[in-house]
């Protein structure tokens, strides 16, 4: 399976995780914010910045009916109207040129995750280089084509899918001629348990629907990431924020900075650490043999001398021969005389 080009960047084996930093709403509607959270990203070493391109009006009805309200008291958006939520949440497409040119002045990516084909539309005016569908909008065939038809790589989040309806995503980005696409594992609540996130998902995935495919994490913490790294994902979105105790529809599950930087090293550290299957001393290690234990004469011997549990020992370094021919040895006379500390070898029977 082919790397992915996002940008400058390579995606997929072979490549350390490209890290997505999630702009969301934690901008809390101030553009000062959403440019200070970008440059944030970047110092953490994030490979990008996603947005999502929406206003309230191509989300939802602005209706505070039932079907138009939050009500589940798990929810931390729990009795908001969806088209209040979404009021708070979204950002101002005017927003969004000043924060695609900040990322290119620091070298970091920019993208977004359109909701309509008004959204693409505007997108492609800015030029973005990819694009991602939420895991709320996967089964939302006809913007995934519109997507599909700019011929540009395409992530999708599958929080909630079953295998056929990632199929039938899969199939309609193809169908229309887009093959670059990423899939990413996702678990769509807020905050997300490690205990529901089934991260062995992801090389059965990846068998299954030969994409590559990442993690789209909204557990708090680094340590699913970090694991999903070890299962082959590629990539890894998290929603950042400056400090969650600045508020916001999304900052209780949201990563600061520091967190941010701490998740680019680990998830980097886990990559290297794969590796191949080996056994045996690496090149590295090689030098270490030398403290392994191996058989030692501890006592002064003469020829003739029997070898006894009392002169002969299993010490380090790893000179003598291995430990394992001890019982053989025992009872064996030496040839010559032996000073205390000089390592076994055949040549002494």
């Amino acid at each position: 399976m082919s790397p992915i080009k996002l940008g400058n960047h390579f995606v997929g084996n072979g490549y350390p995780p490209f890290i997505v930093a999630e702009l969301s709403g934690n901008h809390n509607q101030s553009i000062n914010r959403a440019l200070q959270i970008v440059e944030e990203a970047a110092k953490a070493g994030a490979h990008a910045i996603k947005l999502q391109t929406y206003t309230p009006d191509t989300m939802t009805l602005n209706l505070n009916e039932k079907d138009f309200k939050i009500s589940d008291e798990a929810s931390i958006w729990n009795n908001k109207s969806l088209y209040n939520l979404y009021q708070e949440a979204y950002t101002p497409w005017e927003w969004h040129k000043a924060i695609f040119n900040r990322c290119k002045e620091l070298g970091i990516l920019a993208f977004s995750t359109p909701f309509d084909n008004s959204a693409v539309d505007f997108l492609e005016s800015l030029g973005v280089p990819c694009y991602k569908i939420a895991s709320f909008e996967c089964t939302d065939l006809p913007l995934i084509r519109r997507v599909a038809e700019t011929k540009k790589p395409m992530i999708i989040s599958t929080g909630m899918c079953t295998s056929p309806e990632i199929f039938e995503a899969v199939n309609a980005a193809k169908d229309v001629g887009c093959e670059d696409i990423i899939l990413l594992k996702c678990t769509s609540t807020y905050p997300a348990s490690p205990i529901h996130t089934n991260i062995k998902t992801i090389p059965h995935m990846k068998e299954l629907f030969e994409c590559q495919v990442g993690l789209s994490d909204h557990t708090l913490g680094s340590g699913v990431a970090v694991a999903s790294v070890a299962l082959g994902a590629v990539l890894i979105e998290k929603h950042l924020t400056l400090s969650r105790e600045d508020g916001g529809v999304d900052a209780s599950f949201s990563m600061e900075p520091d967190e941010l930087k701490l998740l680019v090293s680990e998830t980097k550290k886990a990559w290297e650490s794969l590796g191949k299957v080996h056994y045996g001393p690496t090149d590295v290690e090689k030098a270490s043999l030398k403290f392994r234990r191996s058989l030692y004469v501890v006592e002064d011997l003469k020829k003739g001398d029997l070898l006894t549990e009392q002169n002969l020992k299993a010490i380090r370094p790893g000179n003598g021969l291995s430990p394992k021919y001890f019982p053989i040895l025992l009872g064996k006379r030496v040839n010559c005389d032996i000073k205390k500390g000089t390592p076994v070898t055949w040549e002494i029977f």
